[in-house]
């Protein structure tokens, strides 16, 4: 790096001389176009520095040799203005490939890769054409206008043919700066509209002074065929040295970018101690810049992944959408990180994360397994729920089916066989009389269970239906409110099961007088409280309303119980439904 750093100064020297002796360029013109092949040059060893795996500090390399080589093409001797000349361009194309190629200098694009064969293969081949016919006494390259310019031969033309040199020459300026430049604009705005928000944000800074590069190529391309003023002249070469030396202060900001991001890992670390488990994701995410990030954790038992919800993760393919950036600690998976692709170019900011939140992540897996096997309680007691449920409505339909019609049939037959005796034995049809009304008494109370195991009216009524009946069949006063529309059915069959359970318990262990039952749709969550004026002092780990609470919290939803001694009872649920 030393060498190719002194000669670079030394190349820088001997260019400002050909540029002021032998081109007459005024000091003002010739400082600047210097300072910026040493500003590509400075640029080009701290990007191979900091990233020796990336193209991109060789490729600015180039780009600062190319123009600190360019500077001969203004010497006297005939050579050095060859050798100048022939490798002029070269600059131009690695710059624009380090603008389309950023972070890692390869051109992925298939639009991209093109534009970029045709620039190398304008950069290469046209300038050693234009060479090839140049003839320094009919032919001018640049200060045309200095009829006492000495202009030097070129050793390698093979014939002085001023309009095929007109050709090439208008050719490279028109088709080069003008066409090339266009297209390569728009390939960065493209870049740009296409790219995620983490390489939006990063590249920005970049493409846009990749943009003032093409559009003042355009501008080139425009007034190279026509002739400025002097005012023109020198607007247009200030526009072309700040577009110029705007791209490697880019590169040179975005390198510092990230050193800062570095820098604020410590700060990660402390910001780490002080978030739940489960909402981990975040701080990592703003310590790389990418709001998308996800974070998965490994469960050993189910051989997969999760979320911090404890729900299971699939981990997409990695590709131009989506990378996965997996963790360990001592052999063992811990996590993933499922992030935007572009930043595994920067390894080192990556790996400082990953390295500060390894231990919180270890923590927060710990956490997502816990919740994982109480996701799995929830749903096995779900299922539970379910099936006890789907008993009930089987238990109802056999009782309705089978004995409650068999009983009715029974005293159907008694009561036939009483009116067939007439007044002949009052024994026996007192008897009959008898046995009829405890087969009806038996109906009923049978009736009765069916109902309160799954009422019928409550799947073809619905719920306020439900809770009139509920009312009408139940020795206390009871007032009664519920939505007039229809709800999910295991939503209203949990809502009448708290209703029940707490009406049942004011009316035999309460002494209540009056009690009401109040459902009420509160966006996406259905309350129901049940109240009782009675002694109060309920158990709420009693196994009614422990089961009760089962039944709601397998629901996702909550139980609260409130009963003062002497102070009545109020039994209120939450269930979640979809309204």
């Amino acid at each position: 790096m030393i060498a190719l750093s002194a000669g670079g100064v030394a190349l820088g020297l001997i260019g400002y001389h050909f540029l002021t002796e032998d081109d007459g360029t005024p000091w003002w013109e010739a400082v600047p176009s210097v300072a910026i092949s040493w500003t590509f040059l400075v640029a080009g060893l701290i990007a191979f520095w900091r990233r020796p795996a990336s193209r991109v500090g060789p490729l600015l390399l180039l780009v600062a040799l190319a123009l600190l080589v360019r500077k001969l093409q203004y010497s006297g001797n005939s050579t050095l203005f060859t050798v100048g000349f022939a490798v002029g361009w070269v600059y131009a194309a690695a710059l624009a490939q380090v603008v389309l190629g950023y972070p890692s200098g390869h051109v992925r694009g298939r639009l991209e890769r093109r534009l970029m064969g045709v620039i190398w293969a304008v950069a290469l081949v046209v300038p050693f054409a234009v060479l090839l016919v140049y003839d320094p006494r009919h032919s001018c390259l640049f200060n045309c206008s200095d009829p006492n310019r000495v202009r030097p031969e070129s050793p390698v033309s093979l014939t002085g043919n001023h309009a095929v040199f007109t050709a090439l020459h208008d050719g490279q300026l028109i088709g080069g700066y003008g066409v090339i430049g266009i297209a390569f604009v728009a390939l960065i705005v493209r870049r740009l509209l296409h790219a995620s928000p983490h390489t939006r944000r990063k590249l920005t800074p970049l493409l846009v002074a990749g943009i003032a590069v093409g559009l003042r190529s355009v501008s080139e391309a425009v007034f190279s065929v026509e002739s400025v003023s002097a005012a023109g002249g020198l607007a247009l070469f200030s526009v072309e040295q700040a577009a110029q030396i705007a791209v490697p202060i880019a590169l040179l900001l975005g390198l510092l970018g990230e050193r800062l991001a570095r820098a604020h890992v410590a700060d990660l670390v402390r910001e780490l101690q002080a978030t739940p488990p489960g909402e981990i994701a975040g701080p990592v995410a703003r310590a790389l810049g990418d709001p998308t990030l996800h974070v998965a954790f490994w469960m050993p038992a189910r051989r997969g992944y999760v979320d911090a919800q404890g729900r299971p993760y699939d981990l997409p393919e990695p590709g131009p959408a989506r990378a996965v950036t997996p963790l360990s600690h001592e052999g063992e998976p811990v996590a993933v990180l499922v992030h935007d692709p572009a930043l595994l170019e920067e390894p080192k900011l990556l790996d400082s994360v990953c390295a500060a939140a390894l231990m919180s992540l270890e923590n927060a897996r710990l956490h997502a397994e816990l919740q994982a096997q109480l996701l799995k309680v929830r749903e096995s007691r779900a299922r539970i729920v379910a099936a006890a449920d789907e008993e009930r409505g089987r238990i109802e339909r056999d009782l309705h089916d089978g004995a409650q019609q068999r009983l009715v049939a029974l005293a159907l037959d008694l009561r036939l066989a009483e009116r067939s005796l007439g007044t002949a034995d009052p024994g026996t049809r007192s008897v009959l009389a008898a046995a009829v009304d405890s087969l009806q008494s038996a109906v009923t109370e049978l009736r009765e269970l069916a109902h309160g195991v799954y009422p019928a009216i409550l799947t073809q009524s619905g719920l306020a239906a439900a809770f009139d009946d509920l009312s009408a069949r139940t020795a206390l006063p009871v007032a009664t409110h519920a939505p007039a529309k229809r709800l999910p059915e295991d939503v209203e069959a949990t809502a009448y099961f708290v209703a029940c359970e707490a009406l049942a318990n004011a009316v035999k262990h309460a002494d209540a007088t009056g009690v009401t039952i109040d459902a009420v749709l509160e966006g996406n969550t259905l309350l129901v409280t049940v109240t009782d004026d009675g002694s109060g002092g309920a158990d709420a780990e009693g196994s009614g309303l422990r089961g009760l609470a089962d039944r709601l919290e397998a629901r996702g939803g909550r139980l609260w119980v409130d009963s003062p001694p002497g102070g009545g009872t109020r039994v209120r649920g939450e269930i979640p439904c979809a309204s």
